[in-house]
């Protein structure tokens, strides 16, 4: 297991945290591959998963610090949105200060998003030079529409907690001294909940709206893999690790 991410399984929770929180929880494959497995291997007796960010973020998505580039990266992130998605147990996502990049496809993954009123997402790869992936392309459509989805994706814009909530991008927003009671009363709820009921629940909500997650993670895998070999995204990671504004080109 790696150290950036922690896994605690008691009273039939398993609770996935990043775990870094220096890096406000930017991730790594490393850390990707950890919660996967962890989520794959869960105890007979997980009744509910909770993901959820140590510190000031729930995540700000992939280092930009360390290279990306082949097929690899798309893997591994694909495979986790995929067991999240398809894990027949509720999944919920406590969210704190930033869900940016991949760190808001994890997030938008869960079957229920709560988030504190100072919390946000963002969907920050045009600022790079990329695309959105993580399967955001179909879950954010799926939940607030073509139009928002597309702002979020192509402006690049933070997106408050609160007017998350208000679109139904998100189950709630709460005061921030009120996010942990107000997962653990959720978490709870379920715990104690139809198991049977909710496995196919789940899967009848996701194959009524999320269907085509499958070929959307693959047709963002596609297009992220090109774009990386792009001088827009030579240019993206640049400006981001010398703090200053990117000069695009179009190619």
């Amino acid at each position: 297991m790696s150290e950036a991410v922690t896994v605690d399984s008691t009273d039939g929770v398993l609770t996935i945290t990043w775990n870094d929180p220096g890096r406000l929880n930017g991730l790594t494959g490393q850390m990707l591959v950890a919660a996967t497995e962890a989520i794959e291997q869960a105890p007979a007796q997980t009744r509910v998963i909770v993901l959820r960010g140590a510190g000031r973020a729930f995540s700000t998505g992939a280092r930009l610090d360390q290279p990306l580039s082949g097929t690899e990266p798309m893997e591994v992130s694909a495979r986790l949105i995929r067991t999240i998605v398809g894990s027949p147990l509720p999944v919920v996502a406590a969210v704190q200060g930033a869900a940016a990049g991949y760190g808001c496809s994890v997030a938008l993954a869960a079957d229920i998003t709560i988030a504190a009123r100072s919390a946000y997402f963002l969907l920050p790869f045009v600022n790079v030079g990329l695309m959105p992936d993580g399967g955001t392309t179909a879950t954010i459509a799926a939940s607030i529409g073509r139009a928002r989805a597309s702002a979020m994706a192509l402006l690049g814009e933070r997106l408050p907690a609160a007017d998350a909530a208000e679109a139904g991008l998100i189950h709630a927003a709460v005061p921030d001294d009120a996010l942990a009671d107000e997962v653990d009363r959720i978490v709870a709820q379920l715990s104690r909940g139809p198991g049977a009921a909710y496995r196919a629940t789940k899967q009848a909500i996701t194959a009524a709206t999320l269907g085509h997650l499958d070929e959307a993670l693959d047709r963002e895998g596609d297009s992220q893999v090109a774009l990386f070999q792009t001088d827009d995204f030579a240019e993206g990671v640049a400006a981001f690790l010398d703090k200053r504004a990117p000069g695009f080109t179009g190619r």
